[in-house]
């Protein structure tokens, strides 16, 4: 049970990191009409969907960490 949790802890983790990554990426990629507000706003869009895919997958990481501590201290 434990490597199970550890694995799917390691998973969620390179999940956030994947998430950040990409919304940085997505950052960097934003032009000066998307700042102006001359055209759709699709930058915009794309780095709000990655921060909350990012903010899930912490979540996600800290609730295994959380059910990992437990099944080591045996409650």
């Amino acid at each position: 049970m434990s490597t199970f949790l550890i694995i799917l802890m390691i998973l969620a983790m390179l999940a956030t990191l994947a998430a950040l990554v990409r919304g940085i990426v997505i950052f960097l990629k934003t032009t000066e009409a998307d700042l102006t507000g001359s055209g759709p706003n699709l930058s915009g869009q794309r780095q709000n969907r990655m921060m909350r895919a990012r903010i899930g997958f912490q979540a996600l990481a800290i609730i295994l960490i959380i059910l990992f501590l437990l099944v080591a201290r045996g409650g």
